[in-house]
């Protein structure tokens, strides 16, 4: 037992060191994501303060705009308020109900689940791939079959009698979902797609941007994101007519008029602020030094990794481009129970590392929501740990 334990602590120690050598040894506390701001942002952001136009009529909302649907692939995109936001009129623009059922991984950041519940609609949890972390559309191909029938131009659930309305696969850590089969599945059953990109700006499926795969897709530029606008998010898609109701049920649904104020539906202050989006057009326009710091990183924490015994990195499916939002190691299964050793050592010594989020279907909140078996997911949150993934720390770093 004695000696078990002390190659125990040995493993704990190797790896410490691994992941300390990737980052920068001057900083005795490494953030998680920390944005960077080393482009025009203080320039933007004093021409909109200038301005005295820092709502979202300003120019840099459109601008932010633009530059979104250019990096997407897309038509359209609408700069809402924050991620969830954007995922919440996604899912109304989809035709979700009250009552419906939308299909969501239960390794997943809460407001995926959250933006489901706001619609009146309940989460049906999936499990994932250990290739991408995201939607298994083998298993999800093989779960419908089982559980759902058509009647008419639905989808039921036999089990909960509710209609299954949409998929919404998520880009888990910025690695793209597989993306065809999944669209084959929802082709298959009729159902709506809507892309969570929140964490995946900048990172490509078989050649192709993701948030450009989907009818809709959700975008973030929250302040931990590759791109930040302090708080922000964005809708892409090739329709005209879904931007369009997009973009007036994200401005209180408010008909144009020069000073009268009619609403024609229930509609959401949600569109971003130009001040917000100025800082977003500096952000985006230094957004592939971004991701080559960022791929840099995490080929120094790849390298660091393959040594350690017990350990892995997380890397990006062998289909797609990755923006690496936030790197991971997996621990084998054996080593699972020193996860939350392995937390504590790393963050005693200065790296703020975090477990990944805890499953939908464990929170008290989505705890009764339906569900297939979820092993994959469940053994992915015992073992996964994140790691300090800012831009900056690739050229401030170590080896």
């Amino acid at each position: 037992m004695a000696q078990a334990k002390r190659q125990f602590q040995f493993d704990l120690d190797v790896t410490v060191a691994a992941l300390r050598s990737v980052l920068p040894e001057t900083c005795e506390r490494v953030p998680l994501h920390q944005p960077v701001f080393a482009g025009k942002e203080w320039d933007y952001v004093k021409e909109c303060l200038d301005s005295t136009v820092v709502s979202s009529i300003g120019s840099f909302v459109g601008r932010f705009e633009r530059q979104m649907a250019e990096l997407a692939g897309t038509r359209h995109a609408v700069a809402i308020v924050n991620g969830t936001a954007a995922l919440h009129v996604a899912l109304l623009l989809a035709g979700v109900r009250p009552g419906d059922e939308v299909l969501a991984p239960t390794l997943t950041f809460v407001a995926t689940a959250n933006a489901i519940s706001y619609c009146g609609a309940v989460p049906h949890f999936i499990d994932s791939s250990l290739v991408t972390l995201g939607i298994d559309p083998d298993r999800l191909r093989d779960y419908l079959r089982d559980i759902a029938e058509r009647r008419g131009d639905e989808v039921i659930n036999r089990r909960t009698g509710r209609v299954i309305r949409a998929l919404v696969p998520m880009h888990t850590f910025g690695h793209p979902v597989d993306m065809e089969p999944v669209l084959d599945v929802a082709a298959e059953w009729g159902l709506f797609v809507i892309e969570d990109a929140t964490e995946s700006l900048g990172s490509r499926y078989k050649g192709k941007p993701t948030g450009g795969w989907s009818r809709l897709a959700a975008f973030s530029f929250n302040g931990n994101k590759i791109v930040t606008t302090g708080g922000g998010g964005a809708i892409t898609t090739d329709d005209e007519a879904l931007a369009e109701k997009a973009k007036h049920l994200t401005t209180t649904a408010k008909l144009p008029h020069p000073w009268a104020f009619v609403h024609d539906a229930v509609g959401f202050n949600y569109r971003m602020p130009n001040l917000n989006a100025a800082l977003g057009c500096a952000q985006l326009e230094q957004i592939h030094g971004f991701l080559a710091s960022k791929r840099k990183l995490a080929e120094r924490y790849r390298r660091a990794l393959a040594g350690v015994p017990g350990a892995s990195f997380v890397a990006e499916p062998p289909f797609a481009r990755s923006n690496y939002w936030l790197n991971a190691l997996l621990l084998d299964e054996q080593h699972a129970d020193a996860r939350e050793q392995l937390l504590e050592r790393c963050n005693a010594a200065g790296l703020c590392c975090r477990p990944a989020w805890t499953l939908m279907h464990h929170l008290p909140i989505y705890r009764n929501c339906p569900r297939m078996e979820l092993p994959v997911a469940e053994s992915v949150a015992r073992r996964l740990i994140n790691l300090p993934s800012g831009a900056g720390l690739a050229e401030a770093g170590g080896g």
